[in-house]
């Protein structure tokens, strides 16, 4: 289900609201890449003041998510498959050490993260299939007892939400990937911290080549229909 943007209450995070309702909507492709954004529009459908979606346009446009447009307002920034690709590299490295810590001390990662992935990944909304993963990974950042791991993956994490929300719709490998998380998992209660580190940068370097080659196809697909 796509994410929608509906009437937020007036909070003293405000911005913040405002920046994660619109990164949703990018994320989930309900603003599509190219599509412009003005400051009038957005505020009207979110029922806020312009100021707080003025600075919130303004954190995406430093994060790189939209661009500033000819004219007024932004435009939603494209999707590149070259970036995603830089993008899973760093991710890969960050993914393996946290694997390694966390088989270091034999943690057990709760088994009902990959039911509920296994679970969503059955299902047709994206943002749940999305937010299983992330979850995932984010309890072996968490049990690697490293902050910095997960604080520096988490604005990776924003642009590869983008990308597998345009392409988890047509992807035919959704239990495979929870096959592998579940072999990281064991791995990593094992204390085979090579094993671990190896199958999580494998599992990395497949999403990038899958997601990279999906994301094509959906951009040429999109190219042809306009």
């Amino acid at each position: 289900m796509s994410a929608q943007l509906v009437k937020l209450e007036a909070t003293p995070d405000l911005v913040d609201q405002v920046y994660r309702s619109l990164l949703d909507a990018i994320s989930d492709g309900s603003l599509a890449p190219g599509e412009r954004i003005t400051q009038e529009d957005i505020a009207q459908k979110l029922a806020v003041s312009r100021q707080p979606v003025l600075q919130a346009l303004r954190l995406l446009k430093q994060d790189g998510f939209v661009l500033d447009a000819p004219g007024r307002g932004v435009l939603v920034a494209p999707l590149e498959a070259g970036a995603m690709a830089h993008i899973y590299q760093v991710r890969g490295a960050l993914d393996a050490l946290a694997a390694r810590l966390a088989a270091a001390r034999r943690f057990r990662l709760d088994p009902k993260l990959v039911e509920h992935g296994r679970k969503a990944a059955r299902g047709r909304n994206v943002s749940a299939m999305i937010e299983a993963d992330l979850a995932f990974h984010n309890a072996i950042y968490e049990a690697s007892q490293n902050p910095l791991i997960e604080q520096s993956a988490r604005q990776h994490w924003r642009h590869l939400r983008r990308v597998m929300g345009a392409v988890l719709q047509q992807s035919k490998q959704r239990e495979t990937v929870w096959d592998e998380h579940e072999a990281i998992a064991k791995a990593i209660a094992a204390g085979d911290a090579d094993r671990a580190a190896r199958l999580i940068e494998q599992h990395s370097r497949q999403a990038s080549e899958d997601l990279a080659a999906r994301l094509t196809q959906v951009l040429r697909t999109q190219g042809e229909k306009q």
